[in-house]
């Protein structure tokens, strides 16, 4: 009888015949790029050992760079790609998030290049799992599927963990890994859980037929909508460390060797960013009934709380990380009037991200470069910063006054193009939201402005005050976000022209 059950098991499986899939390599060459990357630097580092350590952080950035190339020639041709039966897709948004996320981790190397080579710690294998977190990022920003987005997730996530206890000897470092790892896991369970009632919901893993199945439900299916959104923010919440899902942000952001808290606070939060509006835009954006009154709370209480705990505190670094929680209740705020008009919503939530990505980005190598000297990330050693470092005080009173919003500097379009889509949607939750984003914006200003104070007129500590020199490297990712913080403010349009996708971008 056995015989005869497997001999019919075998019979049904050879009916049904593999079908490959039909695969466009020419659209995941940015992908296969950083696979190489990720074997390189594996090779080298079990093959040459120490020998290797000083090739790494070159090796990592030329990966990055020639993984730019594919992505602008993709960008010129102007083809929509679908793989996998629309599982996986290419399209001139995925282009942008990719973009944005490689040219990014190429200044975190350059964050890190002599900040790892001068610590007290081996840093071959921090390269390979910078790439490996990087390509989850990549394939996050194409995958229009739940298995993919929850795959992309962990890929990003797993190597984070290990970056943010890299100073092993550090206590503080073990407690930011510790943390970020427990917070972590636990939210990709409550994340699990949430697309597995989507996937009951929808009766497929796509995100488009989930969303045309649950628009099909009509009322009948909020309860369970609202469930499955509440696990989803919830999940993806920690990512974007927004409040009440924020309090790992501090304790790691602190403790972590320093490019790695710019690559948590750019890069991590910027990939549950796009996570986010995956789900939200292609699958839950029929029920904005719904999504729109969680995200107007969720995006309150993160602005409101991390302005005001960022007043108290005398730590640039942990004025940063509560800086950057209620930065990430502005982004937050176009998802509450999605419903009205998604493509600018979706605009303004972009654009906030890319132009966050310089301004946060180039603060950061400040901070590395100020701390190299100072040794200290107190807002009181930066006493008379300009009589020692005119340069970097310059620098970071600029990107300072670009987080508050102050016009020409790219921060005044992101929080403009905030305002404007709240504004233009014309609803009690838009108007309601402006107003409140208007007045963390000026709360935002008390702290942003009380290090620019301590820097140009407090008094010099007892300190040496000599010329410091600051690496090439670090000088570089300082040029870079500079001049991208002022061209994004200055002529806006450009970003524009990027970001401005079409309907089918967007699952329209």
């Amino acid at each position: 009888m056995s015989a005869t059950i497997i001999a019919s098991l075998a019979q049904g499986v050879e009916s049904v015949p593999f079908v490959k899939p039909n695969m466009d390599y020419y659209a995941l060459a940015p992908e296969l790029i950083l696979v190489g990357t990720i074997v390189v630097l594996a090779l080298l580092d079990a093959i040459k050992l120490d020998r290797a350590r000083a090739a790494m952080p070159a090796i990592a950035g030329l990966g990055f760079l020639a993984a730019i190339i594919p992505l602008v020639t993709l960008a010129v041709d102007g083809t929509t790609r679908v793989l996998l039966d629309g599982s996986y897709v290419v399209d001139s948004m995925s282009l942008v998030l990719k973009a944005l996320f490689i040219v990014s981790a190429y200044i975190v190397v350059l964050l890190s290049t002599n900040y790892m080579a001068e610590g007290d710690y081996w840093e071959s294998e921090y390269y390979l799992l910078l790439v490996c977190s990087v390509l989850g990022m990549t394939v996050m920003a194409s995958s229009r599927d739940l298995i993919g987005i929850f795959v992309a997730l962990e890929l990003l996530s797993i190597p984070a963990y290990m970056m943010a206890a890299w100073r092993k000897g550090d206590s503080r470092s073990n407690e930011a890994g510790l943390k970020y790892y427990l917070m972590g896991v636990f939210a990709s369970a409550i994340l699990l859980y949430g697309l597995s009632l989507a996937y009951g919901l929808g009766g497929s893993t796509q995100l488009t037929e989930v969303g045309l199945n649950i628009a099909q439900m009509g009322t009948e299916g909020v309860p369970v909508v609202t469930l499955a959104l509440l696990f989803v923010i919830i999940g993806f919440g920690f990512k974007v460390s927004a409040v009440p899902f924020h309090v790992w942000a501090p304790d790691t952001y602190e403790g972590a060797p320093t490019p790695v808290t710019a690559f948590l606070a750019v890069l991590s939060k910027g990939a549950g960013f796009v996570a986010l509006i995956m789900v939200t835009y292609f699958a839950f954006i029929v029920r904005s009934d719904v999504i729109e009154p969680a995200f107007f709370v969720l995006s309150v209480a993160s602005m409101t709380v991390g302005n005001l705990i960022a007043l108290r505190q005398n730590n640039v670094i942990r004025m940063l990380a509560y800086s950057g929680i209620a930065q990430a209740g502005f982004m937050l705020a176009p998802f509450a009037v999605a419903g009205s008009d998604p493509l600018v919503a979706l605009q303004a939530t972009i654009n906030y991200l890319v132009i966050y990505a310089a301004m946060n980005l180039g603060a950061f190598a400040v901070i590395i470069a100020i701390t190299r000297k100072t040794r200290s990330a107190e807002i009181d050693d930066l006493g008379g910063l300009f009589s020692y470092m005119p340069g970097m005080t310059v620098a970071f009173t600029v990107f300072l006054a670009s987080l508050i919003g102050i016009p020409p500097l790219g921060g005044w379009w992101a929080k403009f193009g905030v305002f404007a889509s709240l504004v233009n949607a014309e609803t009690g939750l838009g108007w309601a939201l402006a107003v409140i984003m208007a007045i963390n914006t000026a709360i935002a200003a008390y702290y942003y402005l009380k290090v620019a104070r301590a820097m140009w007129f407090d008094d010099v500590p007892e300190v040496d005050t000599s010329p410091v020199s600051t690496p090439a490297p670090l000088t570089f990712a300082v040029g870079v976000t500079l001049i991208a913080t002022l061209v994004f403010g200055i002529v806006p349009q450009v970003l524009n022209d990027v970001t401005t996708f079409t309907p089918v971008a967007i699952g329209g």
